[in-house]
């Protein structure tokens, strides 16, 4: 991430709301297509699960999902927005019963693989499991959901509520470098 300078430091607001010190500008990673390729194999090889098609957010995991979809030897699928609800659209669709890997490029909440969770099961599809660049959650959040999460990068990155941020206590105004504006 530093060799590519996808990690950023300063005042973030994160997709999730919260603000932090440190952001994954994991585009940055992936624009290369043989690192892209090298990370989802590796990452591959940690994946302890059937899969039958990958599933990523847009715009972020379009790239990651391709590429773990290449490596997994399976179809890639990716979630947009339509009126504010995650959604397949394109002609995208999940049979009944499809295993399902959910990517993201990063996770600290969970929050919008949660929402392609929610597509996938909708679909009649099973989700088998979520696979991350970076993992900045501090701890699995679909394990309630009894899900695995793999990450090739587990990172320590401190998150606040806006109002608990210390960066905007002294004054620092947050930057949103992520792709989900407005939300």
């Amino acid at each position: 991430l530093r060799d590519s300078q996808a990690l950023l430091e300063g005042h973030f607001e994160l997709s999730s709301g919260l603000h932090s010190e440190r952001y994954f500008q994991c585009a940055l990673v992936l624009m290369d297509p043989r690192r892209a390729e090298g990370l989802a194999r590796a990452l591959v090889e940690h994946v302890s699960a059937e899969v039958d098609v990958v599933v990523g957010p847009a715009l972020g995991a379009v790239i990651w999902a391709h590429e773990l979809a290449r490596a997994l030897g399976t179809r890639a699928l990716f979630t947009e927005r339509k009126d504010g609800a995650m959604s397949l659209r394109r002609g995208f669709s999940i049979a009944a019963g499809e295993k399902a890997l959910v990517v993201e490029d990063v996770v600290t909440t969970g929050g919008s693989a949660g929402e392609v969770i929610d597509v996938v099961q909708a679909s009649g599809g099973r989700p088998v499991g979520v696979a991350t660049i970076v993992d900045r959650s501090g701890s699995n959040p679909f394990a309630a959901r009894g899900l695995e999460l793999w990450a090739l990068a587990t990172a320590e990155a401190k998150a606040w509520l806006p109002k608990d941020c210390p960066l905007c206590a002294r004054g620092d105004k947050a930057v949103k470098p992520g792709s989900r504006t407005g939300t």
